[in-house]
């Protein structure tokens, strides 16, 4: 441990808008909770790469969709690389923090995601479907996102773009880990408002889904969302794998469940600073 109150700059964009959504109310009460254990200073994501030396450890949060500012992120995590500074989440991660390849890794695989292609030749392994989503590998919040008919893949020029079948899907769940160890559920019962979220309570089976995915990434300190959306038929299909800056939506869970991942979060982030 480097000090008795370790140093945290915590990264944020306060005045990320998002439809739906209020990430600085989340950052706030993090920051403040963080607090009671870390020294913590909140700075800009433009701000990271210049301030971070100061500071025992980063905590990269709510800092909107970097491909706003890809060339400056890119640069933060090569200085962080090269002076190993103590990130979290860890830059080790394997899933969106590098973009939406992994999804072509994990379909090759055989896990339970939705079938992705990203070259002509692959369309035919594709399901049939009404409605295809193309989507760029380095998207985020639906930024690039479109829906095309079979007969129009054709016309696509590949290379920096995925494809995957339009699933009829019953409701979207996500699973919220701090390290490797599940913290809560939210749902979506209404597909048509995605971040109108409820608790949910899930299966042994649907906690086994999940863990695995978590378990496939490379991040032992920090936290993930694990995306993912119920089929008519009743199984689980991996959506998105957040490892970079995912939203929390604590505001949808209980007090206490919110108390506990702050606890949990700060313990995690000590473990970073030990080790």
């Amino acid at each position: 441990m480097t000090s008795a109150r370790p140093r945290v700059l915590y990264v944020t964009d306060l005045a990320f808008q998002a439809k739906g959504r209020r990430y600085c109310d989340e950052d706030i009460y993090l920051s403040s909770r963080l607090r009671e254990d870390f020294d913590v200073a909140l700075c800009h994501p433009l701000d990271a790469a210049a301030l971070m030396d100061a500071f025992d450890a980063v905590v990269v949060r709510n800092s909107g969709p970097v491909l706003h500012y890809q060339a400056a992120y890119d640069a933060f995590r090569e200085r962080a690389a090269q002076r190993r500074t103590r990130v979290y989440n860890q830059l080790s991660g394997k899933a969106d923090m590098l973009g939406k390849r992994y999804l072509l890794e994990l379909t090759a695989a055989g896990y339970p995601v939705i079938p992705t292609a990203d070259r002509p030749q692959d369309l035919a392994l594709l399901p049939e479907a009404a409605e295809y989503v193309v989507k760029p590998k380095l998207g985020a919040d639906s930024i690039g996102l479109e829906f095309r008919t079979r007969d129009r893949l054709a016309d696509l020029a590949f290379g920096e773009i995925l494809v995957q079948p339009r699933i009829d899907f019953r409701y979207e769940v996500s699973f919220f880990f701090v390290d490797r160890a599940f913290q809560y559920a939210l749902y979506a019962p209404d597909p048509a408002r995605r971040w109108e979220l409820e608790p949910y309570a899930p299966t042994a089976a649907d906690l086994a889904f999940a863990q695995r995915f978590v378990d496939w990434n490379a991040i032992d300190h920090g936290i993930q969302r694990v995306d993912a959306c119920r089929t008519p038929e009743g199984g689980l299909l991996l959506v998105e794998l957040e490892d970079l800056n995912p939203y929390l939506s604590l505001e949808r869970i209980a007090p206490e469940a919110r108390e506990s991942f702050a606890a949990n979060m700060a313990t995690s982030l000590r473990r970073l600073i030990d080790s």
